[in-house]
C-alpha cells in the first residue's frame, strides 16, 4: 500500500517524499511544507509537556513545604507508648529551685539570712591570714539631719575594725552593688576617706572608712563587683579612736528596707565568719607599709 502524507494525505509516490524520524518512527510527507508543519506541532507539543513537567513539580514542591510547615507548627509532637509501664525505668524530673525575688514585708531576720546565705560575699581584706575584727559602735556620716538617725542594732557593735598591720594593704567589696556614697576629706566624724556600696536593690549597705586612696572609678553610681578593690587602708579621720595613729580599715554592715525607718547598724562578726578570703596572686602584700608605733604615717599621700 502506498503511503501518504501524515499532513494532508496526498499520496506518495516513489521516491518523491520527506521522511521525519521519531527514535525508530518514520513519517512521510509530501512537501518540505508539510514537513515544517509537522516539525512545529512536535516543537509545541515538546513545550507544552515541558510546562505541564514544571507546573507539577512546582505543585509537588508547594505541597511538601505546606505538609512540613503544618507539621512543623500545628501537628501535635510525637508521643512514645509504653506498653509495659512497670518495667521501665523513669525518673521524676527534679523540680526547680524557686526564683528569690526579695525579703517578704516586713523583712524578718530570717527573710535577711535567707538572702545573705545565697549571696557571694567577700572578706573586706586580704588574706591568707584572717584578721579578727574589733566591735566599735562609730556610726560615720548621716547624709542629711532630715533622715531618721541611724541605731545601732547591737549595744556598742555598730561596725568593726580590721587590720591595722598594714598601711595600703587592699580593700575589697563585700558584695557587689552601686556605690551609693564616696568620701575623699579627712573628717574626722564621717571617718575620712570612706566608701559606701548598696546591695539588694538599695536595701543593704557597705561602708568602708579611714580609707588611704580610693581608685578613680570609684564613684557614686558606679556598679562595683565582689572583690573588687574599693580603697587601701589608711588612717584618715581616725582622730580618737581607739586604735590611736594605727591605721586599719573601719567595717559597717547596715540595712534600711525603707526610708520610712531608720538605718539598722548589724554586727557584722558572724556574717563574716562565714566569708572566704581572697588571697593576692603572689599569696603576700609585700611591698606595703608596715604600721609601726615609732613611724610615721604618710597622712597626706592619698590618691584622688
Amino acid at each position: 500500500m502506498t503511503p501518504g502524507c501524515i499532513v494532508c494525505g496526498r499520496e506518495l509516490e516513489g521516491e518523491d517524499q520527506f521522511l521525519l524520524a521519531h527514535g525508530r518512527r518514520r513519517e512521510p510527507h509530501c512537501s518540505e511544507a508539510c514537513l515544517r508543519v509537522s516539525l512545529r506541532e512536535y516543537r509545541v507539543a515538546r513545550a507544552v509537556a515541558r510546562l505541564r513537567i514544571g507546573i507539577a513539580g512546582a505543585v509537588a514542591a508547594v505541597a511538601l513545604a505546606g505538609l512540613w510547615t503544618w507539621r512543623h507548627y500545628r501537628a501535635p509532637s510525637a508521643r512514645s507508648i509504653s506498653y509495659s509501664w512497670t518495667e521501665t525505668q523513669w525518673d521524676a524530673p527534679a523540680r526547680p529551685e524557686p526564683i528569690y525575688f526579695g525579703p517578704a514585708w516586713p523583712p524578718t531576720d530570717a527573710d535577711w539570712m535567707f538572702a545573705f546565705d545565697r549571696a557571694s560575699w567577700i572578706y573586706p581584706l586580704p588574706g591568707p591570714l584572717r584578721r579578727a575584727p574589733a566591735a566599735s559602735d562609730k556610726i560615720f556620716g548621716s547624709e542629711s539631719a532630715r533622715d531618721l538617725p541611724a541605731v545601732c542594732r547591737k549595744q556598742g557593735a555598730c561596725g568593726v575594725a580590721l587590720g591595722g598591720e598594714l598601711w595600703g594593704e587592699h580593700v575589697y567589696a563585700a558584695l557587689e552593688g552601686v556605690v551609693d556614697r564616696v568620701r575623699h576629706d579627712d573628717n574626722g566624724e564621717r571617718g575620712g576617706g570612706s566608701v559606701r556600696i548598696a546591695h539588694f536593690g538599695g536595701m543593704v549597705f557597705t561602708q568602708y572608712s579611714h580609707l588611704a586612696a580610693i581608685p578613680r572609678g570609684v564613684v557614686r553610681g558606679a556598679h562595683i563587683a565582689a572583690g573588687e578593690v574599693i580603697g587601701l587602708v589608711g588612717d584618715t579621720g581616725i582622730g580618737g579612736e581607739g586604735q590611736g595613729a594605727r591605721p586599719h580599715l573601719h567595717f559597717a554592715f547596715s540595712i534600711r528596707p525603707s526610708s520610712e525607718l531608720p538605718e539598722t547598724y548589724w554586727d557584722p562578726t558572724p556574717l563574716m565568719s562565714r566569708w572566704p578570703l581572697r588571697v593576692p596572686p603572689h599569696g603576700t602584700v609585700a611591698g606595703l607599709v608596715a604600721a609601726t608605733d615609732d613611724m610615721e604615717i604618710p597622712r597626706r599621700h592619698r590618691g584622688r
